[in-house]
């Protein structure tokens, strides 16, 4: 995200009050905008839909299974959205942008055929018509590729179009929604299919104007001399991990319930972990303009110096300001996190008050607010991490994350409701406090490690 965080940090150089909420405005849209309005675009739908689609179990099952084939989509990618942005990002370096178009045409063949599988796998477990299951079908395997298209747009620095090609998407999906509510189930997948499909779209035909192929299809991305498989095991991992503790929710006795077919869903945790993931969105701000630009700069200062034959004098200073401006980045997003969650505890009960829901959850949402926190700070770890090229060791903090979610899930419930969220708060600590450790450390040997081990 480093191309949009240089683009964004150019409005903070206005030096105005004006300038900074604009700045963070589109740093906090960006850096978490499809998941983002996708939530808001899917609130929205469900509310419109209140009264004309019914009964109204039914817009529980579309929601229900929106949320199930975003959790799907994002493990199915998770590993090839970091071996290609790896891959990509090298071309870049070497000045091969012919080949970008080429290989993402062919990852997003191997996509379509392994969302097209993942979906045919499930297509007997839903108790649905065949057209319904069609149009499922097409939704799952549009966002899958679009997650895969997304990954290009940084890169191309046109914040505002980008933003707006979002929301354009998101628009469209809750304006279509609500023309066809008459048509039920099949109406409301229908819009969502369509939204998901502009975007994809509509991202492909940016990345194919900005980067034009010397060819039609390309698989060099999955050849062993220039890939890396280990960042596959990376995204895996971390992205089941995060939704590991939902899945356990959903699938335990105790607190889920059934929704249709074999998928279920856990009405007293999925709410309040819900809304904590909106909490994030000044983090990921500061994310994107801190960790994404000033850390960025710093480095590639560092490695410049060390390529174009600095002193070591000179690569000694510059480490110790690219080791300063990551402390600094991680400190700012601590402190910003620290803020929200306050004001949540503080007014916490309130919100839920006011939006009509059950002042019940707020215990539950305190602690979920406090795990999404600190994952952000998790998330910055792996992203300082990945630019050291530590793949290694950011694939053991996921593995980490994922081992320590699902046992300490495991063991919430099994304490009773006074201990739910626990788990994944605590996962998210001991993986961040982990993985400061071991920055710490491999800050410590930077040098001696890029000089000695190449």
């Amino acid at each position: 995200m480093a191309g949009i965080g240089f683009e964004i940090r150019k409005i903070l150089k206005k030096n105005t009050l004006l300038s900074v909420f604009e700045a963070y405005s589109y740093a906090g849209l960006i850096g978490s905008g499809p998941w983002l309005l996708s939530i808001i675009a899917l609130m929205l739908i469900g509310i419109l839909s209140l009264g004309i689609v019914l009964p109204k179990v039914l817009i529980i099952q579309f929601l229900t299974l929106v949320t199930y084939m975003m959790a799907a989509s994002l493990i199915l990618t998770g590993g090839l959205q970091l071996m290609l942005t790896r891959f990509i990002a090298d071309l870049f370096f070497t000045k091969d942008n012919g080949l970008v178009l080429p290989n993402l045409l062919g990852a997003q063949l191997i996509t379509t055929i392994g969302a097209l599988l993942v979906g045919l796998a499930v297509w007997p477990f839903l108790p649905l018509p065949i057209m319904t299951k069609v149009i499922i079908l097409g939704a799952f395997i549009s966002l899958c590729n679009q997650w895969l298209g997304a990954i290009f747009l940084s890169g191309m620095k046109e914040y505002r179009l980008i933003l707006v090609t979002m929301l354009s998407g998101y628009a469209f999906m809750v304006l279509l929604a609500y023309l066809l509510r008459d048509w039920q189930l099949d109406g409301l997948f229908f819009a969502f299919f369509a939204g998901e499909a502009l975007l994809f779209f509509s991202f492909l035909f940016m990345i194919i104007r900005r980067y034009p192929g010397d060819k039609l299809i390309s698989f060099d991305f999955l050849n062993n001399k220039k890939v890396y498989y280990s960042l596959f095991l990376c995204g895996l991992f971390y992205n089941i991990a995060v939704w590991a503790d939902k899945i356990i929710f959903w699938y335990s006795p105790s607190t889920s319930i059934q929704i249709i077919g074999t998928l279920r869903a856990s009405p007293i945790y999925d709410l309040p972990i819900f809304l904590a993931y909106l909490s994030i969105i000044p983090g990921m701000a500061v994310f994107l303009v801190r960790m994404e630009t000033d850390f960025v700069e710093e480095y590639d200062r560092f490695y410049s110096a060390i390529r174009d034959g600095s002193t070591l004098q000179e690569i000694y200073h510059l480490k110790d300001n690219m080791i300063r401006t990551a402390r600094s980045g991680l400190y700012d997003i601590f402190k910003i996190q620290g803020i929200t969650v306050a004001c949540l505890l503080l007014w916490g009960e309130q919100i839920l008050t006011f939006i009509g829901i059950d002042p019940n959850y707020k215990t539950l949402l305190f602690i979920d607010v406090v795990g999404v926190g600190v994952q952000v700070i998790f998330l910055s770890i792996l992203n300082i991490l990945f630019y050291l090229d530590k793949r290694i060791t950011v694939m053991i903090l996921a593995g980490l994350f994922l081992f320590t979610n699902i046992v300490l899930t495991y063991l919430s419930i099994a304490f009773g409701p006074q201990f739910y969220g626990y788990g994944f708060a605590l996962a998210t600590i001991i993986s961040s406090v982990i993985g400061l450790f071991w920055l710490s450390r491999q800050f410590e040997n930077l040098e001696y490690e890029t000089f000695m081990l190449q």
